[in-house]
């Protein structure tokens, strides 16, 4: 568990799945994740990040605001089989954005990724057309390295990788 001044960043819980589900239905949340996606594809989604805490040790986390006690997001390390690097990604429901939620997580999850996890860098993947995931990966401390398409079955996606070093990091 990670706690900052606003957020409570811990594992998903069974009890996350219907907000994470309802915020995989919301076409502008969805539409730089993927798509929309109907309850059981959102279910799969949510299992993976979870079984990956056991095959990597570490993965997404679900952002809790302090304040209301609500589930609000995702975000965190990430690496699936065959991802272009070491990743700290971020999803927030819409009712959220524009608050520096996602920048408060994020940030936390990068000095997760280098204290903790021994990462030697991080890396954001952002779409095309996600202008404000770009500008906040900025905000992060990262700058951008290159564009890849991303691993199957996710092959249909061009992203831009945002990244930094440990040695660059803010801190």
């Amino acid at each position: 568990m990670i706690e900052t001044p606003r957020l409570i960043l811990r594992k998903p819980q069974p009890e996350d799945f219907a907000p994470w589900a309802a915020m995989m239905q919301d076409e502008e949340v969805a539409r730089h994740l993927g798509g929309v996606m109907p309850p059981s594809v959102a279910w799969r989604h949510m299992a993976a990040a979870i079984g990956a805490w056991t095959l990597r040790g570490f993965s997404m986390f679900s952002v809790i605001e302090k304040q209301s006690g609500q589930w609000i997001g995702r975000i965190g390390p990430w690496q699936p089989e065959g991802w272009p690097g070491t990743e700290v990604g971020w999803a927030i429901k819409r009712s959220h954005w524009g608050q520096g939620f996602a920048y408060e997580g994020a940030k936390a999850c990068i000095d997760f990724a280098f204290d903790s996890l021994g990462w030697s860098e991080v890396i954001h993947c952002v779409s095309e057309s996600n202008e404000s995931s770009a500008r906040l990966a900025e905000r992060l401390g990262s700058t951008y390295w290159r564009t890849e398409t991303l691993p199957p079955p996710l092959e249909r996606y061009e992203v831009r990788i945002f990244g930094q070093t440990r040695s660059g990091h803010r801190g």
